[in-house]
């Protein structure tokens, strides 16, 4: 596939001051009176002064960085921060373009792997854009590739995708990897947390579930409870469901933190209003309990839906309680529920 470079319109601007044109006299200089009575400025202090703007001036030209290191530094951006950074000045342009070029692969890469667009799904020139995308230098395309590698069952491969990004500092590809090391045969489980922990403080959700995960059952780590919630704590906060419906249990048995079931339940709907299946039935349950038949019987048909049988047990008992009317309206509910958004990464 050729690449296609898109075009970028500089604005015409300065990057660096011009020189003065004129204009009033500086007074910030103190001055000395020599015998001949002419002010003069102080020679150390005008040396001072140079070296300093000198200093300053050389520590910020930025423009001056050699392609090879701005292209390090913007390995992980997305498209916008991409754009931004390409306007800086024209050097940042020009050497940026490998990554602006990466980016269209990229974006071909995903619809030929969805089949949206009005392309087609086709694996294997999804992998071929994403290859092309990665030896631009973008950790996302990397990332995609190492992905199609390891859904092909060519792992070795995927993973060395995973570990160019991750040594570039992206977090999808540092918790990818440590994911990938902790399945490894056999596992390598410190080097695994070593990357998740990096993803993690980065902020990256997945990772911070991960590494909560290792602690809990003690993988690589040393069993921590209180650590462990800490990180689905974060993770939860994140929008990450698999932590939201953790964090709900560790609350509800009083695990690694103070029992609370007032903030089990309020974690508990927060998972099941996102889709996650146990937590639906978990809640459900919770509504039966309460005495709110309707909103029991639509959490649990949901939990149903998703796979959860042993929901569709305890809603045909409710079932036997509830007028037609009632059960219809619950049905209703259901059908037009829609997931609230959440964070998969």
């Amino acid at each position: 596939m050729a690449a296609v470079s898109p075009e970028y319109h500089m604005i015409n601007q300065r990057t660096w001051p011009c020189k003065s044109d004129g204009g009033p006299r500086f007074t910030a200089f103190s001055f000395v009176t020599i015998n001949d009575n002419k002010p003069r400025l102080r020679h150390s202090l005008t040396n001072h002064n140079y070296q300093s703007n000198q200093k300053t001036q050389n520590s910020s030209d930025f423009s001056q960085l050699p392609d090879d290191v701005l292209l390090k530094i913007a390995a992980t951006f997305t498209l916008p921060n991409l754009r931004a950074a390409s306007q800086v000045c024209k050097s940042w342009c020009d050497g940026l373009k490998p990554l602006r070029e990466a980016m269209l692969f990229l974006k071909c890469g995903k619809r030929f792997k969805r089949g949206r667009g009005g392309v087609k799904a086709d694996i294997n020139k999804a992998l071929e854009s994403f290859l092309e995308g990665a030896a631009r230098g973008s950790t996302l395309a990397m990332v995609d590739a190492g992905l199609v590698y390891w859904e092909m069952g060519r792992k070795e491969e995927g993973i060395a995708f995973y570990r160019k990004a991750a040594v570039l500092g992206d977090p999808a590809g540092q918790c990818n990897l440590g994911i990938c090391l902790l399945q490894a045969s056999p596992p390598d489980n410190e080097e695994a947390i070593k990357w998740l922990y990096k993803a993690a403080i980065a902020g990256y959700v997945r990772a911070q579930y991960q590494l909560a995960l290792c602690l809990h059952k003690h993988r690589g780590l040393s069993r921590n409870l209180h650590e462990a919630v800490r990180w689905y704590l974060k993770a939860a906060e994140g929008g990450y469901v698999r932590a939201m419906y953790n964090i709900a249990i560790c609350y509800s048995v009083g695990e690694g933190l103070v029992q609370s079931h007032k903030l089990a339940k309020k974690w508990m709907k927060r998972a099941a209003d996102r889709g996650h299946s146990k937590a639906q039935f978990e809640y459900g349950l919770n509504l039966f309990s309460e005495g709110n038949m309707t909103k029991a019987v639509v959490y649990l048909e949901l939990a149903t839906r998703a796979g959860e049988t042993a929901a569709d047990h305890v809603k045909y008992v409710i079932f036997q309680e509830m007028s037609t009317t009632c059960r219809d309206r619950a049905m209703l509910l259901a059908d037009n529920w829609r997931p609230l958004p959440s964070s998969s990464r």
